[in-house]
């Protein structure tokens, strides 16, 4: 164990531990992009892994954040104008503010997200070795992935909110055309029996639509349970549905309408163009750290490939409705590992299972929106 711990001291392992210590902390400021907040919190961790006088970034305007030695000539995106017009690094010479001034050059080299540059990192000293030229050059490439990262988060986070929006229009109008006209078959027969359909439909309706990223499991259970009820005053006998939860998973926080177009999806491909009856079972299962939901049914099946062209596929439109859509917010809140998992054939009915985390960062109910 000594051996170890001596091993683990040397000098390169300090500096190396060091090093990339400070570029976690850096980053992490970095993870909402080039932004004035992002820039003052990763300058002083920039400026400790160059050891330079004096460390500024800015973006094409304007300087963000600077830290160090803040003499009378620090005029950053002057500085970096050249970087910022040709994307290539320049050493700027000739600085002084004073006999006693510790800044003498700036290098700086630009920042760039894809293939534009968006901002410049600016390192003062009193000399432009060509050490601290390669040095700017690899943290300012570094601090490009971090910018990049964060425009590919905040990509995939508007094209979630763009998907789900999708989603909420894609409430079709054969159902709603469909629940109506069941609704309207029981007026005379059922009044009261067709006052419950209605009232479902303003329930499932207002809630499809409203505001919010998340909602509570048990809330979307129950709005699923509104689509079902409705669907089988449509298809009477011919629709059957299981519904097994564990109650301890009900107030998890999941993604708005995760469940509801797997369900839809069951009813509508289940069912096809067969009289048959289809059983359509909804299985929520306790399981450790995870909550696991299954929607399965009995019914016609798909062709596997069909499947995979859905999933890829995270607009929803065509056979597998919302299939890609539920897919890629769940990937895109959750990570890779928690997408869905669809078992199916032709005529051997289709499984659908995916888990979601009980807890997990940033995943919270809107409590002003939940019902």
């Amino acid at each position: 164990m000594r051996r170890r711990r001596r091993d683990l001291g040397t000098p390169v392992g300090r500096a190396t531990f060091d090093a990339l210590h400070t570029a976690n902390l850096a980053g992490s400021s970095l993870r909402g992009g080039l932004t004035e907040q992002g820039a003052a919190g990763a300058v002083g961790h920039l400026r400790q892994l160059l050891g330079s006088v004096a460390v500024a970034v800015t973006d094409r305007d304007r300087t963000l954040a600077l830290d160090g030695h803040d003499h009378g000539h620090a005029r950053p995106v002057e500085h970096a104008r050249s970087a910022l017009d040709t994307g290539r690094t320049h050493v700027v010479d000739g600085l002084s503010c004073g006999a006693d001034c510790p800044v003498r050059v700036a290098v700086a080299s630009p920042v760039v997200d894809g293939d534009a540059v968006v901002g410049a990192l600016v390192a003062y000293g009193r000399g432009a070795s060509a050490m601290l030229v390669r040095a700017v050059e690899e943290v300012a490439r570094w601090v490009s992935g971090q910018v990049e990262l964060a425009s590919a988060d905040a990509q995939r986070t508007r094209m979630a909110e763009a998907e789900l929006r999708a989603l909420r229009a894609q409430i079709s109008p054969h159902f709603i055309y469909n629940s109506l006209t069941a609704v309207a078959s029981f007026t005379r027969t059922d009044p009261e029996r067709a006052r419950e359909l209605l009232l479902e439909f303003a329930d499932f309706t207002r809630y499809a639509l409203r505001g919010g990223e998340f909602t509570t499991l048990s809330d979307e259970l129950r709005n699923t349970e509104r689509y079902l009820v409705l669907e089988q005053a449509r298809f009477g006998e011919r629709l059957s549905v299981s519904l097994r939860v564990a109650p301890e998973v009900l107030p998890i926080a999941v993604p708005f309408l995760v469940l509801q177009p797997l369900v839809e999806n069951a009813v509508r491909h289940g069912l096809g163009a067969q009289s048959e009856a289809v059983l359509v079972s909804i299985v929520v299962a306790d399981e450790g750290p995870h909550a696991v939901i299954t929607v399965e049914d009995d019914g016609a099946g798909a062709e596997p490939d069909v499947i995979r062209a859905a999933l890829a596929r995270a607009g929803g439109v065509g056979r597998s409705i919302g299939l890609g859509n539920v897919d890629a917010r769940l990937r895109q809140v959750y990570g890779d590992g928690y997408g869905l998992v669809v078992e199916t054939a032709p005529k051997a009915g289709t499984r659908i299972t995916f888990r979601v985390p009980k807890f997990a960062p940033g995943v919270h109910a809107d409590p002003d929106t939940a019902r």
